[in-house]
């Protein structure tokens, strides 16, 4: 038998790897007067909870409208402010993906490509915003999204977290032409868009200036169609006092973990089974 060769398993991220905290240029500190104005915001933020660490998802927010992306600074920042360690803050700001870890511009355009937007043509309208932003970007930063629970208007494209229903490749390049010529646009359902920065501001909890901006409507014709069914058959939910009833008498099933507790040991029991 020959010799194996030794396999290398490298750790950490990727070389290629684009989302990572530390970017060149990045901010490691603020100034004294920016941290100051931050220190007055966190405060309000943070008074809104019984338990600071609670803060930390606003928290981030708000310290991505400072720089448009999450900095080591913001790290810091935000450690500082609610007695975490630097692990603790920048795994919650590694872990949801409405956080930037690298510049974005003034809008954010997201294009779904899960199963239903992409058979839609979502795979086909991100290839066209590709390479039609591929030489002159500017204020628009393109990515992929996730889905956002609008797959009755697919697909769908969303710019600073607003929905923009049934687009094509056409309408798509229009929309970022509009966006860097400073056009005002606004999205199918809300009101006329704001940058980046300042959707992060609104997002950590402070005010939306807009006029109107609490008055759009959230749902459309696609998605009120059950609802429109549901009322015309004369359809309702069943009766919650019933569904009781049908429980009663059943035994408890033992469940696999109690909170606070430690979890079972393995077994090869069935809970609800009995031994043959």
């Amino acid at each position: 038998m020959s010799a194996r060769e030794p396999v290398l398993v490298p750790f950490g991220p990727a070389p290629e790897e684009r989302v990572q905290l530390v970017q060149p240029g990045a901010r490691r500190t603020y100034p004294a007067e920016v941290r100051e104005r931050l220190e007055r915001d966190a405060a309000t933020v943070v008074a809104r909870y019984p338990r600071p660490r609670s803060a930390i998802i606003p928290l981030l927010h708000l310290l991505q409208a400072e720089d448009g992306y999450l900095t080591p600074a913001a790290v810091d920042f935000v450690s500082h402010t609610l007695d975490l360690t630097g692990a603790e803050v920048a795994a919650v700001a590694t872990f949801y993906s409405m956080y930037r870890r690298e510049p974005t511009g003034d809008y954010l355009v997201g294009v779904c490509t899960n199963t239903l937007c992409a058979v839609m043509g979502g795979d086909a309208i991100h290839a066209a915003l590709t390479e039609h932003l591929a030489d002159d970007p500017g204020s628009v930063t393109l990515e992929h999204i996730e889905c956002n629970a609008a797959c009755d208007y697919a697909p769908v494209v969303m710019v600073n977290w607003e929905f923009f229903d049934n687009q094509t490749p056409e309408s798509a390049r229009t929309l970022v032409d509009d966006l860097r010529s400073g056009h005002p646009v606004t999205p199918t359902r809300g009101t006329t868009l704001c940058t980046f920065r300042e959707t992060s501001r609104i997002l950590a909890g402070f005010p939306d200036p807009r006029p109107g901006a609490n008055d759009a409507a959230t749902a459309g014709d696609a998605t009120l169609a059950g609802l429109r069914a549901a009322r015309e058959t004369g359809s309702t939910a069943p009766d919650p006092s019933s569904a009781e009833e049908t429980t009663t008498g059943v035994p408890d099933v033992p469940t696999d973990s109690t909170p606070d507790e430690p979890a079972p040991a393995p077994s090869a029991d069935v809970p609800g089974k009995e031994p043959r």
